[in-house]
Order: C-alpha cells, then structure tokens, then sequence
C-alpha cells in the first residue's frame, strides 16, 4: 500500500508540474521507539499550486482543483481521500504545503517495526499469501461508505479478485439474485448499513430456498470486533469475522480459508 500510495503522490506531482518544473522525492528514517523506525517521505514539486481555500478539503472524496490549467487534466488517481485514509491503516500521516503558482509539498510518514533478522523480514506465510487460491473468484461486497468502498476495492483487485458493490442489505440480496446461482463466491458483508444492514441481509439470505443462494460463504466485516459481535455474526449463519479497518493480507488469508471449507 506504501508503494501504491508514494507512486500516486509522484504522478499528481509530475502531472500538476509543467515541461521544464523540477519535481524531487526524499526519504529519510529515524528512530520512533523501540523497535519502530519513522520512514518520512518528501515529494515536492514546484507546478502549478493550489489555493488554501482547495486545500482545506484536499482529502476529502472526489476532490479536485478547478482551474483552466487543472480543469484539462486528468482527476487525482487514487484520490487523495483514498490516500490518507490508507496512511492511517499503516498507522501514518500525510500532510500537503502548497501555493499557487510556487508549487506542493506532500509529507507522509510510516512507522515500521524493525525485523530482527532475515526471518522475521521475510516471514514463511507473508511469501505464500494466498493469493492464487482468490484469482478470478467473484466477490460481492456490501458497503454503503463511498471511501470505505473505494479502498476496499482497489485492495481487492489488487489481490485478483472481481468486485463487485451493493450499497445497503436491499442492493446485496436484489444483486445476489439477479445473478445465475454460484455467480459470486463469496459476500464482504458490513453489519452497520442503512435500509437494512449486513444482520438482516444476511438473515434471508441464509433462509433462501435455493441451496446455491443460501450457503454462499459470508464474512462479516464491522468496526465493533467484540466477542458478542463475533458470536452474533456466527449465530446467524456468517462464515467469518473481520475487524474494519481489515488488514488485506489478514482478509485474504480468511476469505482463502473460508473458500477452503466449501
């Protein structure tokens, strides 16, 4: 995510800097606390800046400058909603300077624990992440926030999954069943949705009549990772618990285990 995040930021920066601008990009390190290791990244660029009013909402969803220069390119890649949002999943910051016709400075920061050798650095199970068991399977995913979604989504494909998105329990159960039986592989359900949310959705659809509808495998995934969620999720039929934010490498390796068992 790192690395997807730092190349986002580089295309915005040559993107936004015209022929003959100077865009740089620093990386530094430095001690946090035992065992953590601050990873500070700087990209600057001297294009075309933003205005303060534009920056007070850059990390808001779908956000972009509107100016005769901008308005001809294309929007901001992952976003930068996006971008912040999966910062903070890695326990980050990021932060933005710019003035218009001067240029931007993005400053983002990672900590990262320090290995304590090749092993723990290269760990067995990071190397045989299940990803080849997840190629090509058909993942319906229920959630109504738009940024939640987009991140989710993005994260998925990356894995090799299809994604497709229902917005509430109403959207996930009228897709489910417009689709041929055995269409999807399995349902990314949120538990918090309005109109009907991932309890009830996942209620009928558990009392389906069609056997390929109401066994398809469900994991629920919910902000609350208490023992009485997790015993509710599983009490109504629910395959498997994820906590939000979901770790990707901790949701494929469920979704790989629950596809296992069918």
């Amino acid at each position: 995510m790192q690395v997807e995040i730092l190349l986002n930021l580089l295309s915005n920066a040559c993107k936004y800097t015209p022929p003959g601008g100077r865009v740089s990009f620093d990386i530094c390190s430095a001690p946090a606390q035992e065992g953590i290791e601050l990873f500070t990244t700087t990209i600057r660029d001297n294009g075309i800046g933003m205005t303060k009013e534009f920056l007070a909402h850059i990390f808001e969803a779908f956000t972009r400058a509107r100016s005769s220069t901008e308005s001809r390119r294309p929007g901001f890649g992952l976003g930068m909603g996006i971008a912040k949002k999966l910062t903070e999943l890695m326990g980050g910051t990021i932060a933005v300077e710019s003035e218009p016709g001067k240029g931007t400075t993005f400053t983002v920061r990672i900590p990262h624990r320090i290995a304590k050798g090749p092993e723990e650095a290269f760990p067995a199970e990071d190397s045989a992440l299940p990803d080849t068991a997840l190629q090509g399977r058909r993942i319906l995913l229920a959630e109504d926030n738009d940024l939640n979604a987009e991140i989710a989504e993005e994260l998925l494909k990356e894995a090799g999954l299809l994604v497709e998105r229902a917005r509430d329990g109403i959207e996930c159960l009228s897709m489910l069943e417009k689709r041929e039986p055995l269409w999807y592989d399995l349902i990314l359900m949120d538990i918090q949705m309005p109109n009907m949310d991932g309890y009830k959705a996942t209620t009928i659809i558990r009392h389906l009549e069609d056997p390929r509808l109401s066994k398809i495998p469900i994991i629920a995934m919910t902000a609350n990772a208490f023992a009485e969620d997790k015993a509710k999720a599983a009490a109504l039929g629910m395959n498997a618990h994820v906590a939000k934010p979901f770790d990707i490498r901790v949701l494929k390796r469920v979704m790989a285990d629950v596809l296992e068992k069918q």
